[in-house]
């Protein structure tokens, strides 16, 4: 038994080609894609990373974070491009590092996609909690859940209020879940409709909010380098190179789903040429309106606004906008509605790509076969979803926002990384492979997109390497104690 097996070529394909039982259903089309990844994609990040950064990293200058992130994430997107249109089928990063660099590294980054996915769920599904109280004082004039109940147990409030259980979060999690049962059609609609009413909201907040930007709060526009150690006694680099790096490492969060477009590949109707499209086209789109975004809300408020947890924390873009733009009450309520939906969509799209990496890897054999099982009425692998139901929920109901959010972003970067390195390790090992769409200048740009990666990691310090490494370790423990042993390409008689 090789640790360093690789899946053929020809059996993927052959996989792609979605016959017999435990086959997904084949709906989606290339505009379905754009809008499934500018579901996924504007979302929490937007709303309540940019904030984050510009008050612990670099103030102002998280255009330029943003600006950083965006070309990580579009040298990212080339190769995913690439490999998607060449490997149609689910299973995203999992799928090509199998075929490329074995089912080690394949395992390793099918492990680490449970924090984008998984993790990256429940970090939205805290946003959404924070902004449905925010919901029910503005637009409804009630009472805010109480602190003990829409929180974790390791937070406390600045009154002395210890969390007890997040249960917003764990409510709209299992919503999601049963809906994504349902079927991927289904899923799709609702998030094409929720993709319209947030992307019209980025906009308005940009139009109207343009003419109210105070230009002392972006000066200087890129703070001196600094210490900054925020309420909860956590320390960050602000201002400078490392303030901008830290801050696009932070925001970086808001670009993660474009890639969930490509686990969708096997219920994509034409996935070669689609593919690239959706992946690129909801890159692009989301890149412009983020760095316009983020240019209006840091010039409505002062950096101390966005420091302070009781007006910048939670909900901190309708607080903004509440203070710089008091006529435009109708729109601090719009964009808390909005808010609310879109970020609905948002772990819609994240539990969706989960399900389908689960999905492979227990076609695999290296999960238990109860991924792999698909409705026989929905086609959907709903026991898979249940059991990711259960494993969000639990990060969603007890871990702060901040922690889950970091820890989304280096395993995401990570992930990165290899998909950058498995396009150029199969222009070597299957130049003759039919590619839809090619990466251009291979290897520079795939080089390129490991290098500012691996920035960005940098950027997010020791803590999160730290945490990246624990759950790499218990990774392993699963694949030495149950994966490798019933691993279908390792064990064929089995």
């Amino acid at each position: 038994m090789s640790l360093f097996a690789k899946k053929p070529i020809d059996v993927l394909l052959e996989e792609a080609k979605g016959s017999g039982e435990n086959s997904l259903k084949r709906t989606l089309g290339s505009w379905g894609l754009v809008a499934l990844g500018i579901g996924a994609i504007i979302g929490a990040g937007l709303f309540v990373r940019t904030a984050a950064a510009a008050s612990q990293n670099a103030g102002p200058s998280v255009t330029i974070g943003f600006l950083i992130a965006a070309v990580g994430c579009a040298l990212a997107g080339l190769c995913y491009a690439e490999l998607s249109s060449s490997i149609p089928i689910s299973g995203s990063a999992y799928t090509y590092t199998y075929a490329t660099m074995g089912e080690l590294l394949a395992w390793i980054i099918g492990w680490d996609l449970v924090l984008e996915y998984a993790v990256g769920a429940a970090t939205v599904g805290i946003a959404w909690s924070e902004y449905l109280n925010n919901l029910l004082v503005e637009v409804f004039n009630t009472s805010p859940i109480p602190y003990e109940w829409c929180h974790s147990p390791f937070q406390v409030s600045t009154e002395g209020v210890r969390g007890i259980l997040n249960i917003p979060a764990l409510g709209i999690v299992t919503a999601i879940s049963l809906l994504l049962i349902r079927g991927i059609q289904e899923s799709a609609f609702v998030n094409n409709l929720i993709v319209i009413v947030k992307v019209a909201i980025v906009i308005l907040v940009i139009a109207f909010g343009w003419s109210f930007i105070n230009p002392a709060y972006h000066d200087p526009y890129i703070p001196a380098p600094q210490k900054y150690i925020d309420h909860q006694g956590v320390s960050h680099n602000f201002g400078g190179f490392l303030g901008i790096l830290g801050a696009a490492g932070t925001v970086f969060f808001a670009f993660i789903g474009f890639d969930a477009v490509s686990t969708a590949a096997q219920e994509t109707k034409n996935p070669k040429k689609a593919m690239p499209f959706g992946i690129l086209g909801s890159l692009v789109v989301c890149t412009v309106l983020y760095i316009l975004f983020a240019h209006v809300l840091t010039g409505l408020a002062p950096l101390e606004f966005f420091r302070d947890p009781n007006k910048g924390g939670e909900a901190s873009v309708v607080a903004a906008i509440q203070e710089a733009m008091p006529s435009y009450g109708w729109l601090s309520k719009s964009i808390t509605v909005a808010i609310l939906a879109g970020f609905s969509s948002v772990i819609l799209v994240m539990l969706l790509g989960q399900s389908r990496v689960f999905f492979s890897m227990s076609r695999d054999g290296l999960l238990p076969k109860v991924f792999a099982e698909v409705h026989p009425k929905f086609k959907t692998p709903y026991k898979g979803n249940l059991v990711i139901l259960i494993l969000v929920a639990i990060f969603a109901a007890f871990i702060p926002g901040d922690v889950v959010g970091h820890m989304t972003s280096i395993g995401t970067l990570f992930a990165f990384m290899l998909v950058c390195a498995a396009v150029i390790i199969l222009r070597k090992k299957e130049p003759n492979l039919p590619r839809q769409f090619k990466t251009p200048w291979v290897p520079v740009l795939p080089v390129l997109g490991i290098l500012s990666c691996g920035l960005m990691i940098f950027g997010l310090g020791w803590e999160n390497w730290a945490r990246l490494g624990g759950w790499l370790a218990l990774g392993f423990i699963i694949y030495f104690f149950y994966s490798k042993k019933h691993s279908k390409l390792n064990n064929p008689d089995k």
